[in-house]
């Protein structure tokens, strides 16, 4: 078969498409062939030829049968953000503090394949045994809001902010899970820890228990929504600016700040408004609305409650038959949902089909691709996370993890 070559041009206008939470493409849901996927040419395009072709239901054979002669040499986990044509292959499902959890429990497989992005690959490699060889199907997978937060800007903002409070005053950092394994490390080593959005409140909790301050990336949105649930005024929290010398906050700001805040977001969450939440309700008086801490602290508020996409799925699964209910999250696990729940009402708020257009990157060829090439006695797209970072990095999970 021939593949069309990207041209400069096109790659860009494909990378454009692919990541403007303005310009997601209606038809994102449909399985379809790899080679029929308009984003294909944005993503890791090493894959041998003969997978591009191939169909959902040959995939789909493909998968299972060498699912079946893996067996339990293979463990599968699966990210509520993920397709269905991924999804059903799942040992495990969760958000990222759940399969963190299942990683941490593989006492017998030899094999991870996290169907995710490149982030919790990299937490499950630091978490299972030494000898458990984690993979992603697809390299490409990565997290727009992890980007967002560089290493070397990250330990710039450290010394700055440590420079500007003094020896008398004990900053926590905290990173959220969407983060790289570097950064990890980098609280690990400073006495921090990681989050999720299940268990943000009980890590900010810790760090006030032990300092006077917190640091917290990369996502603004979930530190903010955190830390106002805790009583922390939206005056009490300043804004880090990593594209600005210092932050773009003064001495006095930063003094003043319990919470510093990455400016950093989702921009699947960053789709959700007030002006949705209005419009749910005109139109069905008595609706539940639920919504992601990562939307935006204004959304949380006009919703009628917040949490993980676990909480999601927990509250939704246990209403009442007749409930309806309009949720603030990426739109598989909305239509999940509702497939799950067909005595409710459920929907999304934003009418516009748009997955997490990195998430989306796993497509059963990838995966077909792993597992086949388990079965030939090769690691396709290791994770491996270097001893040092590791070190340090399971130090922050742990204290994560010890959370009541």
């Amino acid at each position: 078969m021939t593949v069309p070559v990207a041209t400069e041009a096109s790659l860009a206008e494909q990378i454009a498409l692919y990541s403007d939470p303005e310009t997601c493409p209606a038809d994102a849901l449909v399985p379809v062939p790899l080679a029929d996927e308009k984003a294909f040419v944005v993503w890791q395009q090493d894959i041998p030829r003969p997978y591009l072709e191939a169909s959902p239901a040959e995939l789909e054979v493909r998968i299972r049968r060498a699912r079946a002669t893996l067996g339990k040499r293979l463990v599968i986990l699966g990210h509520h953000y993920q397709r269905d044509e991924v999804i059903q292959y799942a040992d495990f499902t969760g958000d990222s503090f759940k399969l963190a959890q299942h990683a941490a429990g593989q006492a017998e497989a030899e094999f991870v394949l996290f169907c995710g992005v490149h982030f919790m690959a990299e937490s499950a490699d630091i978490l299972t045994r030494p000898d458990v060889r984690v993979m992603l199907p697809n390299m490409a997978a990565g997290c727009s809001m992890a980007d967002m937060a560089d290493p070397d800007d990250v330990a710039a903002a450290w010394d700055a902010i440590s420079a500007a409070v003094g020896t008398g005053t004990k900053v926590v950092p905290i990173t959220y899970m969407n983060s790289a394994a570097s950064l990890k490390a980098f609280v690990g080593e400073r006495e921090g820890l990681v989050c999720t959005s299940s268990n943000a409140e009980k890590a900010f909790a810790d760090a006030f228990s032990r300092g006077e301050k917190i640091l917290f990336f990369p996502d603004q949105h979930l530190g903010r929504n955190t830390g106002y649930a805790m009583g922390v005024s939206l005056d009490e929290m300043a804004l880090w600016n990593w594209r600005r010398p210092d932050g773009g906050l003064t001495g006095e700001q930063i003094a003043r700040a319990k919470v510093i805040l990455w400016q950093g977001h989702c921009s699947t969450h960053q789709r959700f408004s007030v002006e949705q939440i209005d419009k749910a309700r005109r139109e069905h008086p008595g609706i539940n609305v639920i919504v992601h801490p990562e939307c935006r602290w204004e959304v949380v508020r006009a919703a009628d409650d917040s949490g993980s996409t676990e909480k999601i799925v927990r509250r939704v699964s246990e209403a009442p038959a007749g409930s309806a209910w309009a949720i603030g999250t990426e739109i598989n696990l909305v239509n999940r949902l509702a497939r799950a729940n067909p005595d409710k009402k459920i929907f999304c708020l934003d009418p516009v089909v748009c997955p997490c257009s990195t998430m989306y990157r796993i497509h059963p060829a990838y995966v077909a691709w792993v597992l086949e090439g388990l079965l030939q006695g090769a690691v396709v797209n290791e994770i491996r996370v270097d001893g040092a970072t590791r070190q340090w990095a399971l130090v922050a999970l742990e204290r994560m993890l010890a959370l009541p």
